[in-house]
């Protein structure tokens, strides 16, 4: 959610800028700013900051858990390479084919 307080804030600037013969429907404008300022920004994709701190504190998490995953499968690939050559010495070599 936008805080109100800035597009308030935002608002009473835009309508301390209107010149001083129109300043008698000021408190009408600061109104329409606001609204037009809300409608504005509700058409962008944001987010708040409390959500945007939640979701790279996930993605950190998953970052993580995603390393020690990959050492692990590391770990996992040369204990198999190991074992491997091991078995390959006593194993019977391949029949050849005739030419």
């Amino acid at each position: 959610m936008i805080d109100l307080g800035h597009i308030d804030d935002l608002a009473r600037r835009l309508s301390s800028l209107v010149p001083p013969g129109l300043r008698e429907g000021r408190e009408e404008l600061q109104e329409n700013f606001m609204s037009v300022l809300q409608a504005g920004l509700a058409r962008l994709d944001l987010v708040t900051r409390e959500e945007f701190d939640v979701q790279q504190a996930v993605l950190l998490r998953t970052r993580e858990k995603l390393e020690a995953l990959q050492a692990q499968v590391a770990q996992l690939e040369a204990q198999l390479a190991g074992a491997g050559s091991g078995s390959d010495a006593a194993a019977p070599p391949a029949p050849q084919q005739p030419h």
